[in-house]
């Protein structure tokens, strides 16, 4: 054997060690991202007042505007918010965070689109997308997603403005009825929406997400106002792995733990200072 052969060997099986640690690496590390990552790219949060949705004379907050009571009481006005607050911004464009999270574990609670756009194949999007809807149907069952008939709501609707003749589109689309204005069980299009008074259910992906939760050794929380229960989870498990933890926000929440690494800066300038 020359010893040229053994030093190449040797390289080569260098070469597949660093590979295999970097993978391990990328794979113990897990990103979780919220609302002020899109809004680099111009999607609002809707917090505060900005959030707030007028039915009548009363202002609704998005947690009483995103609900299945609300959709299933008032189906008209949930979908008029949704498309006005969600799907008028279908066509933004990723942003610089959403492109170098293409290739991370990351689990996102938009429902935006904007980390398949920039190309991260699998990604879990654990409240859903956009561009997607189901047929109404009771919870925890797995039914298909369909394609979003935002496109042919817009087509239809001359004027945006009217509101009036967009809910009748909407309510069209949605296969529901003008007459009854009751969405109708396995009939009904509901948008593929985890809203605030439903649980997390396979059809989101929550078991393969919990795996990634309970795997990872390294979390790094981006955009997040800690305010719903996946970052809870997330957290809990970080905290009981002894992990890393690492939170980007240009006003971080104080969680209340010493060994939370905080970055009072925007996602994207966090992965300006990565340098990658």
């Amino acid at each position: 054997m020359s010893l040229f052969f053994v030093v190449d060997f040797v390289l080569n099986v260098d070469n597949a060690v660093a590979l295999s640690k970097e993978k391990i690496m990328k794979d113990t590390i897990l990103y979780i991202t919220g609302a002020g990552v899109s809004a680099e790219s111009g999607i609002p949060t809707f917090r505060g007042r900005d959030g707030f949705w007028t039915v009548g004379s009363e202002n609704y907050t998005p947690q009483e505007m995103a609900t299945r009571q609300m959709y299933l009481s008032h189906p008209g006005e949930f979908l008029l918010w949704y498309f006005k607050r969600f799907a008028s911004y279908r066509h933004i464009k990723p942003n610089s965070v959403h492109r170098w999270l293409s290739n991370k574990k990351l689990l996102t609670q938009n429902i935006d689109g904007l980390d398949g756009k920039a190309g991260n194949p699998d990604y879990i999007p654990i409240h859903g997308r956009l561009d997607k809807v189901t047929v109404l149907h009771e919870q925890g069952l797995d039914v298909p997603l369909i394609d979003a008939p935002w496109e042919h709501v817009a087509n239809a609707c001359e004027d945006l403005e009217d509101n009036k003749r967009l809910v009748t589109v909407l309510l069209d689309a949605f296969k529901i009825s003008q007459t009854t204005l009751k969405p109708d069980l396995n009939v009904s299009l509901k948008p593929f929406v985890l809203l605030f008074d439903e649980y997390y259910t396979d059809l989101y992906r929550m078991s393969e997400a919990e795996e990634w939760i309970n795997d990872a050794r390294h979390y790094v929380f981006m955009g997040t106002s800690f305010s719903v229960n996946i970052t809870a989870i997330a957290l809990r498990a970080a905290l009981s792995n002894q992990a890393k933890i690492e939170v980007v926000d240009p006003k971080p929440i104080d969680l209340g733990y010493e060994r939370i690494q905080y970055h009072e800066m925007t996602g994207a300038e966090y992965v300006l200072n990565k340098g990658i």
